[in-house]
């Protein structure tokens, strides 16, 4: 039994029901990023911009948004939990080392945002760990192969 095997069955065995409704509000707050940064991609791309990412801006935009309404659902609903993550965590250490670094960690007017980056991130790697739960689509299919 490899060591991933491992962790997930002590997180399956060790998973709190409350943790799902969290990641159920992770995901929802996910998908309401993605979908302001499509109803605003010219902030998106502002604040790309000071983290001198000028030549790939738009692609990492295109990125970002999509990976947000696209992973946002999916932890929602507890769906490839743990693929949907992995594509969220490059963004949120983008978002908390390269774009929190240029406008400083300690600044008063990124405050909120620095923590609720850091926080998104933290929750995205208990995630990671502890998977998506009872409450998930995830679960369902696992005690209904046959459906």
């Amino acid at each position: 039994m490899n060591t991933f095997t491992k962790i997930e069955r002590w997180a399956d065995s060790h998973h709190p029901q409350w943790l799902d409704f969290v990641r159920i509000i992770l995901g929802l707050f996910i998908l309401y990023k993605g979908i302001l940064f499509i109803s605003n991609t010219e902030a998106l791309l502002s604040i790309m911009k000071t983290a001198d990412l000028q030549f790939i801006n738009l692609g990492l935009a295109h990125y970002v948004a999509f990976s947000h309404l696209v992973g946002g659902i999916l932890i929602a609903m507890g769906l490839v939990t743990r693929i949907a993550i992995a594509f969220q965590i490059p963004i949120l250490l983008g978002a908390v080392f390269l774009v929190n670094i240029q406008q400083g960690f300690l600044a008063v007017s990124n405050n909120l945002e620095f923590g609720i980056s850091l926080i998104v991130l933290v929750l995205l790697i208990t995630f990671m760990v502890y998977g998506s739960g009872k409450f998930s689509v995830d679960s369902w299919m696992k005690r209904h192969p046959t459906w």
